[in-house]
């Protein structure tokens, strides 16, 4: 068993397109960012929460935003960028990774919420700068690589139930007349 410290001090960074969509391919479910971000502190001190996300020119997703933000998660918003022929583009690597440098010698734990494997040198700097680093992801749809480099990796996936919001199915009945 893995032992986390009540003092730790812990800064989660939550790549939300990410895990946004993993679990839509994975489950065609919304994930639970709440639960997420109280297994990711586990009782310990946290210092600060980030999530990473998208904004379209609709601004559909502003209840979301608010949500994040009265869950006590700072939200860093990035316009999506469509290209002419259609292609759309929102990363938020070099951010999250620029942030987690920067907030590094204010904590002792770092818990990435994303299996990008792109991050897997952020984790080793991180590591050699004597931080713990732990991951947060679904498995499925983590790099490999990624799930070793952490000092631990939580996989949603052995409790979706838990980090997962599933719309309920409504059966529709088609009455004969």
């Amino acid at each position: 068993m893995i032992i986390k410290h009540q003092g730790q001090r812990v800064a989660v960074l939550i790549d939300v397109q990410n895990l946004y969509h993993s679990a839509k391919n994975l489950y065609n479910a919304r994930v639970n960012f709440g639960a997420i971000l109280k297994s990711a502190v586990s009782n310990r001190s946290l210092i600060r929460a980030f999530a990473y996300v998208v904004k379209t020119k609709t601004g559909e997703e502003k209840p979301f935003f608010e949500a994040l933000i009265n869950l006590g998660i700072e939200t860093k918003v990035r316009d999506l960028q469509e290209f002419f022929g259609g292609l759309k583009k929102a990363d938020w690597d070099v951010g999250i990774t620029v942030d987690a440098i920067r907030i590094a010698p204010s904590v002792d734990t770092i818990v990435l919420c994303s299996g990008d494997g792109d991050f897997i040198q952020l984790v080793e700097f991180l590591k050699n700068q004597g931080k713990r680093v732990e991951i947060v992801a679904f498995g499925r749809s983590s790099s490999s690589r990624l799930k070793e480099e952490g000092d631990e990796f939580i996989d949603l996936e052995k409790n979706p139930e838990k980090y997962l919001l599933i719309k309920k199915r409504i059966k529709k009945i088609k009455h004969n007349e």
